[in-house]
């Protein structure tokens, strides 16, 4: 069986950080806060148990993020910091977590896990940039329901 990987973004696909007040100029001043306060854009307990009932299947699961636009590496390492602990306090079940520059070619990320991947992002540049499976838009596709037809 191929292998078959699950590479969610988190800021618009899984994480409401756009619905968080004032998200732009926190993240402008280098305040990890907006990372940490924002709610889920999925109902996390039925995503968490549909995940962990794909990985039982094979599936691996990874978060691969950007930190913010302009961020200072200190400011993207307490970044990754805060968004991992947002993930680990709804019980999200990831085998690899990935927080990286602004940019950053997502695929090169988890091109070494090889396999199918199939990329949840809601950004339109990021899915376009995707060769390395397929790719599915949060903003027009239930995350679950997709989910629930690779059971």
């Amino acid at each position: 069986m191929e292998k078959k990987v699950l590479v969610f973004d988190m800021d618009g696909t899984i994480y409401d950080l756009y619905g968080v007040k004032d998200w732009l100029p926190m993240l402008r001043a280098e305040n990890t806060k907006p990372y940490a306060i924002g709610d889920a854009l999925v109902d996390m307990t039925i995503l968490v148990d549909t995940l962990l009932e794909l990985k039982k299947m094979g599936y691996t699961v990874v978060v691969t993020t950007w930190t913010a636009k302009n961020g200072s590496r200190s400011y993207n390492k307490a970044t990754a910091k805060t968004k991992r602990a947002w993930l680990d306090k709804m019980n999200f079940p990831y085998d690899e977590f990935h927080a990286v520059k602004y940019g950053t070619t997502k695929l090169n990320c988890t091109r070494k896990l090889g396999g199918y991947q199939i990329l949840f992002d809601d950004c339109e540049a990021v899915r376009k940039g995707w060769n390395g499976g397929e790719t599915v838009d949060p903003t027009t596709t239930d995350i679950i329901e997709y989910l629930w037809k690779l059971l």
